[in-house]
């Protein structure tokens, strides 16, 4: 899915923005739905290659999980074993989350590194940071006036900010990387992952390039 391109239409859009400097980190949303097959599973691998060719050496792709019970915990298990056999080979660092596990594998000889959160939503992952937090100043480590953005990203599971949020299907975001994507550009498509091919990924670019970044200013 990640060989040489022939249509014409691609080879004019891949030509526009090599003009220009890609994102330097991709975020992707899909849904739990989008895994249940092999093809999406391979999508998502043929995707991070993709954005390796392209000169994006920083990919996250977040997975939402609707079922928070028993059977939604199943399921991230099981899609985390899949993915770790379905990625193998990518000449990137991976590690994937599931909030109670991780998994780290592959190399990063390429600079290349690609994190998958699996149902780890944004709000429990600043839950976390405030309980060590304030674990930290029970302890005596720090006190309250130590607290300021820079001690409560150093706690984050995420630590870098994507530049780009590619939601597929929808506008409808989740609450992953509430805190690092604040000052994102989002990109929506109503293509949805099962009919999504590389010539989206390279209008999200196109479109990435296009806009002037202001930064909340």
């Amino acid at each position: 899915m990640s060989g040489a391109i022939l249509d014409p239409y691609e080879r004019r859009i891949i030509s526009q923005i090599k003009k220009a400097k890609p994102p330097q980190h991709v975020l992707l949303i899909i849904a739990d739905e989008d895994l249940q097959t092999d093809d999406g599973v391979k999508k998502l691998k043929a995707f991070t290659s993709w954005c390796i060719e392209l000169g994006i050496m920083r990919i996250t792709t977040h997975v939402s999980v609707i079922d928070a019970g028993e059977i939604g915990r199943q399921f991230c298990s099981k899609l985390r074993e899949r993915l770790v056999k379905a990625m193998d080979g990518l000449p990137a660092e991976i590690t994937i989350y599931t909030g109670r596990e991780k998994v780290r594998m592959g190399h990063d000889k390429s600079g290349a590194s690609l994190e998958i959160s699996i149902g780890y939503g944004g709000r429990y992952e600043l839950a976390q940071a405030i309980k060590q937090i304030a674990q930290n100043i029970e302890s005596g480590e720090i006190t309250p006036d130590d607290i300021d953005e820079a001690l409560i990203e150093s706690h984050l599971v995420f630590k870098s900010a994507p530049d780009l949020v590619i939601k597929t299907g929808g506008v409808r975001l989740t609450d992953f990387l509430i805190w690092q994507s604040v000052y994102s550009e989002l990109y929506f498509t109503d293509v949805n992952w099962s009919g999504f091919r590389k010539v989206d990924l390279l209008r999200a670019i196109r479109d990435f390039q296009r806009r002037q970044r202001r930064f909340g200013k």
